[in-house]
């Protein structure tokens, strides 16, 4: 029995080796090419590097003035965070506290909101936002994100907050504390796993979108990264040496904050989404 589970466990972990380096072969050709002169890249994309051309990334960050682009990414993805928090963990917490109809109808109303394709709604988003004058506007693309975020981390806080005993709620509404005390000073700091969870999965999503930025920003200081780095692939161009040395410098950032704190989705998502 124990031969047999061990001969199990040692194939699956060849298997799972094996995906793992199939999944990591589109690492591997980002990071070789970007250090390769645009000839080698033509010649043997596959090939490693007779010399390190880590001037393509000097080059890359004045073309793209990468300071600017990197802040515009940074101000949207983090007030986008912030307000994605704060608007989903409030309304979960007042939808499971206050059971009944009309809470169900409208939870309902958000996890459906899920399933619908961005595209179905992209050339009506663009009218509406054209009308109020948020198109080419940071300030309308993070009110954008609202609208689009909301779903997901409404339902990974809905079903986080059923976990919180609400007698230690009820005592402190006994002791005279308010509902927005009780939200601030007990709720919240107890949603501390789901938070991350949400903030990590709206980081990934916010910072690598490239479609909405495309359709709201049009003027170039208002461009985040994955615009700028678009830019060297043009419809008859493609500047392969330069665009993977920007997509590396796009990535950097967010794969070092996933890597800080990876280990909380799943266990963020474990003890509220299944709930």
């Amino acid at each position: 029995m124990n031969n047999r589970y061990t001969k199990r466990t040692f194939l699956l972990e060849i298997v799972a080796i094996a995906l793992a380096i199939v999944f990591m072969i589109p690492f591997y050709f980002v990071l070789v090419n970007s250090v390769k002169p645009f000839a080698a890249i033509l010649i043997d994309a596959a090939a490693w590097p007779e010399e390190f051309m880590f001037s393509n990334y000097a080059r890359v960050w004045e073309i793209i003035q990468f300071p600017r682009a990197f802040m515009n990414s940074f101000i949207i993805t983090t007030i986008s965070n912030i307000g994605l928090v704060l608007i989903s963990s409030m309304a979960a917490w007042k939808m499971v506290r206050t059971p009944g109809k009309f809470s169900k109808i409208l939870f309902i109303l958000f996890v459906s909101a899920m399933v619908i394709p961005f595209q179905t709604v992209m050339i009506p988003l663009m009218k509406v936002g054209g009308t109020l004058g948020l198109t080419n506007s940071i300030p309308g693309l993070i009110l954008m994100y609202f609208g689009f975020g909301v779903p997901l981390s409404l339902f990974l806080y809905h079903g986080f907050v059923k976990t919180v005993p609400v007698e230690i709620e009820e005592s402190a509404m006994m002791d005279g504390c308010s509902s927005f005390g009780v939200f601030w000073r007990i709720v919240f700091p107890l949603l501390k796993p789901i938070t991350v969870t949400v903030v990590i999965l709206n980081t990934l999503w916010i910072w690598n979108d490239y479609l909405l930025p495309l359709l709201v920003l049009q003027d170039a200081e208002l461009r985040t990264i994955q615009l700028a780095a678009s830019s060297f692939f043009a419809q008859y161009t493609k500047q392969w040496d330069m665009g993977l040395a920007a997509l590396v410098l796009g990535i950097t950032p967010v794969i070092i904050f996933f890597l800080f704190l990876q280990k909380h989705i799943i266990k963020g998502i474990a003890s509220g989404s299944i709930k």
